[in-house]
């Protein structure tokens, strides 16, 4: 009841493994929110963090913790109290920075508040020591004072430097009684402040335990959504089949139909075609009998050729037999040119010498 948050941030959340005491064992299955809360009634600060209906950190920070940043995303601390390490795992370096920021200067809060405790504790001692001491004083000082006042007509200067030491103490004495009520009247404060917080612890018991009952309430009732979420989720799951089911049957409707229009377009086919098979049979034996007659009309022209190639043959017999004779026609005629050539050259030189 009487602590604030004073920063917040999210980061997802580790500890250590107590066995090896080197892993890191993931406390939370995503980024949760990480706080910093301040304690008004103790002066004290916490780091908090809960998972849903599981608290993951709870640590008092002490002046003798260091956050310590291993990396530029992740940061962690030790908790001798909670006798392990937690470790933080930003989604940015400057949210890293900031919870580090915050951790020291909660770190020096704490240890200011230690400080003026102990001040405080200190201050109380060495009162209750002086009361103490003075107390012994003042009887000394009454005593004295009593001796001094039976022998007051033997004064001397013994005598006169008893009564201002008496003097003195008497001035103690009172500032010792002065402080003595100013004590008490802190005590009385001390223990009036005392019962309002134990009133005040009180109250926030039974707002914890009203909480609790709430909290408890909130849970089973979380619990029956959840199961009457599962129970439509799996009503959801159910419908959602059923249209695939209804959807695979459509398509298979589909394909069926577009199957059926094929067969019949085919059988229209077939019966059209069926309509010209004797047109198709009459051309066929028409054709027939042309493929017969070129048939023979083949085997007669087959004859022409090989007798075409006889011929060719024979002529290219005779064309070699001619080209012989003339081959030594052509020598013959050389040999009677080369004589002409003699004759001529005969004459020409007969001519001459006439």
């Amino acid at each position: 009841m009487g602590e604030q948050p004073i920063f917040t941030t999210r980061a997802h959340v580790f500890q250590i493994d107590p066995s090896t005491k080197k892993n890191w064992v993931p406390a939370s299955k995503q980024a949760v929110t990480v706080s910093y809360f301040y304690d008004v009634t103790r002066n004290s600060y916490r780091i908090i963090s809960v998972d849903g209906a599981k608290v993951i950190i709870n640590s008092t920070i002490t002046p003798n913790m260091t956050f310590t940043k291993t990396s530029q995303k992740f940061g962690q601390w030790a908790d001798s109290r909670a006798n392990t390490v937690f470790g933080l795992g930003f989604s940015s370096e400057q949210q890293l920075t900031k919870f580090a920021e915050k951790f020291q200067e909660v770190k020096e809060a704490a240890r200011l508040a230690r400080d003026k405790s102990q001040e405080k504790i200190e201050t109380s001692s060495n009162h209750s020591q002086e009361s103490g001491c003075e107390t012994p004083s003042s009887t000394q000082a009454s005593s004295v004072n009593g001796t001094d006042d039976e022998k007051a007509s033997h004064a001397s200067p013994a005598d006169t430097h008893l009564k201002s030491e008496n003097d003195k103490l008497k001035i103690a004495l009172t500032q010792s009684a002065a402080n003595v009520k100013k004590w008490e009247i802190e005590l009385q404060t001390l223990r009036e402040s005392n019962a309002r917080l134990t009133t005040a612890l009180q109250e926030s018991a039974a707002s914890v335990e009203q909480w609790k009952r709430q909290f408890s309430i909130c849970r089973d009732e979380n619990d029956r959504l959840r199961s009457k979420i599962e129970q439509l989720e799996e009503q959801c799951s159910e419908i959602n089949r059923e249209k695939e089911k209804n959807t695979e049957l459509k398509s298979r409707i589909e394909e069926l139909e577009s199957e059926l229009r094929e067969k019949e377009t085919e059988l229209k086919d077939l019966r059209k075609q069926s309509e010209i098979i004797p047109q198709l049979m009459s051309e066929c034996e028409y054709v027939s009998e042309k493929l017969e007659a070129a048939e023979r009309d083949n085997q007669n022209l087959e004859d022409k050729v090989r007798s075409l190639k006889t011929d060719i043959e024979e002529s290219k017999y005779r064309q070699r037999h001619l080209k012989g004779e003339l081959k030594s026609f052509l020598e013959v005629l050389d040999g009677k040119i080369d004589d002409l050539h003699d004759f001529r050259r005969g004459l020409s030189k007969l001519g001459a010498d006439n």
